[in-house]
Order: C-alpha cells, then sequence, then structure tokens
C-alpha cells in the first residue's frame, strides 16, 4: 500500500487566478496518536514566483492540517540558501527551529538545511496572491 492509500501523505495543486495548476504543495510523513504531526513540502513553476502563490497554498494546507487532519504541527527544511522558500515559511507562521547537518541528499551530496515548524494552534495567516 503506497503512502497516500495508507493516510501517510496528501498532495494538494497550487492554481493560479485563471486556473491553471502552477505548483503543489505535500503533506508527508503524517504521524497520528501522541504526535499529530507532519512535514512539509511544495514547489511553483517558476514563471510565476513572487506571486504569493506558495506562501497561499502553504497557508491554505496548514488550515487543512489544524481542522481535517486535526495535527499538533507541520514541520519543513529548506536548504540554506533558499531565503525566498524561508520567507514563504515565516510569513506563515513557521518558526525556525534549527539547522540540520547532512539532512537530505541532494544533488548527489547530503547537504544542510534549516528547520521550521508551525504548531497548528495558533490562528493560521492566509496571505493574499500578489497580482
Amino acid at each position: 500500500m503506497d503512502d497516500a492509500a495508507a493516510g501517510r501523505s496528501i498532495r494538494f495543486v497550487i492554481e493560479s487566478t485563471d486556473g491553471e495548476i502552477r505548483g503543489r504543495v505535500n503533506l508527508n510523513n503524517i504521524v497520528r496518536g501522541a504526535f499529530r504531526s507532519a512535514d512539509l513540502g511544495y514547489w511553483v513553476d517558476a514563471t510565476q514566483l513572487r506571486r504569493g502563490l506558495a506562501s497561499r497554498g502553504v497557508a491554505e494546507v496548514a488550515a487543512y492540517a489544524r481542522d481535517e487532519l486535526r495535527l499538533h504541527r507541520i514541520q519543513a527544511a529548506t536548504l540554506l540558501h533558499n531565503l525566498a522558500s524561508q520567507r514563504v515559511l515565516v510569513g506563515t507562521g513557521f518558526e525556525r527551529i534549527g539547522l540540520a547537518p547532512r539532512y537530505l541528499r541532494i544533488a548527489g551530496e547530503w547537504q544542510d538545511h534549516l528547520l521550521f515548524q508551525l504548531l497548528l494552534e495558533e490562528p493560521l495567516s492566509v496571505p493574499r496572491e500578489h497580482p
């Protein structure tokens, strides 16, 4: 059984105002029980950057994780140099919780990542899409 069928992951699409699919947000490694947590990942079409799509998608999925899945927290990780993604996370209420050395293998190398979390009991902000 794959992770989606087992309830351990969910994939969402990000649509622009013209109805086109412009990205995706994933909740992975969903854990129930006492932990009630998941990992967040996302991407946006490079031609659609700086329009608020990632922020809106992350905020909407966070609300879904809180309201529908009843999760306590979600975690996200970014490469150290990915300032745009870090801005998306901080702008949607995530807090930086640390540095994870050699966290993921990307482009053939183990890469350091910054870790962020969002506790879902707090009110969530939903950013607007930029024109």
